[in-house]
């Protein structure tokens, strides 16, 4: 059996689980996230606790209670802590600025680009050159952080760009005569 799987997710204090035949709903002080149950999966609630089996001894049985285990644990601790993405900009004239539920970038085009936010996303610039983007759900800001530096991602030989704030970009030597 996976060792991920056979570890029970634990729900903390104000974080309510609510498990139907099809899905699971998690709904805490960050909001709520809801997921369908895979058909491998079997899913039991008890003592504040979450247990996955596998309903047979197939390998994708396996695989599939581990990868539940995992999205479920990511959704409990979204809606009681959230998760966050931190963008950093690099480069002369480089700006960011938050306006409400979009996003607003000046990174060296002729043009500002505006990216807008979808529900449950929440987009800071504490600098004009930082960017961090919070949310419940881990996909989906993960996801908003990849588009916004897909924009402009760092170049190899200046490295400006936008890039994440723990990513080490490696510099490439210029061409020499």
């Amino acid at each position: 059996m996976s060792r991920v799987g056979k570890m029970p997710v634990a729900v903390p204090q104000g974080v309510e689980v609510a498990l139907t035949a099809e899905q699971i709903t998690v709904k805490g002080a960050q909001g709520a996230l809801s997921r369908p149950l895979h058909r491998l999966v079997k899913v039991g609630s008890d003592n504040g606790k979450i247990s996955f089996e596998p309903t047979d001894a197939s390998a994708e049985a396996n695989a599939m209670s581990g990868t539940m285990r995992a999205l479920v644990a990511n959704m409990v601790t979204g809606v009681s802590k959230g998760f966050e993405r931190k963008l950093n900009l690099v480069g002369v004239g480089f700006r960011a600025q938050a306006q409400g539920q979009k996003l607003n970038l000046q990174i060296g085009f002729s043009h500002p680009v505006v990216k807008d936010m979808p529900a449950g996303i929440k987009v800071e610039c504490p600098t004009q050159t930082e960017i961090v983007i919070k949310g419940a759900d881990r996909q989906v800001v993960g996801q908003i952080a990849a588009e916004v530096r897909a924009f402009r991602p760092p170049e190899p030989y200046k490295g400006k760009g936008i890039r994440y704030s723990d990513e080490k970009v490696t510099l490439k030597e210029t061409k020499k005569k």
